[in-house]
């Protein structure tokens, strides 16, 4: 998991010197307000025009948790980093990356317990209603 965050932050990363150089070169002049305007902007719709047909088939085939899963997943990393980010600010505590990794598998321990105890329930509830 940690390598996995730290290769994403590496991608961010690249990506802004890309984006700067891109602008630079281009003597395109944007502010880096109107870069954040512009990039985020198209980000976020590039990422619904893909992600809203997945979550069209995960509902209709029912799999609704798979949707709840994604989102609360994605709010998690948002909560740890803006935690991490707060304790940084105001010195509250130490910001360390290894407390969003912790933070994060505990999510997902404590989902996949839900997850298999949910499924001991509906399978006993269908071998039930089966008979």
């Amino acid at each position: 998991m940690n390598t996995f965050l730290y290769s994403i932050l590496d991608f961010i990363n690249r990506a802004h010197t890309y984006i700067l150089t891109w602008n630079d070169a281009n003597e395109a002049n944007f502010s880096d307000k109107e870069l954040h305007f512009l990039v985020i902007g198209c980000l976020g719709m590039l990422m619904v025009f893909v992600i809203q047909p997945i979550f069209s088939l995960l509902a209709k085939t029912g799999h609704v948790l798979v949707i709840s899963w994604i989102y609360v997943f994605t709010l998690i990393l948002l909560l740890t980093f803006a935690i991490e980010i707060e304790q940084k600010i105001t010195k509250s505590g130490v910001m360390d990356f290894g407390d969003i990794v912790f933070g994060v598998w505990g999510f997902m321990l404590m989902f996949m317990i839900y997850a298999v105890i949910r499924g001991i329930i509906i399978g006993i509830y269908h071998l039930i209603k089966d008979r």
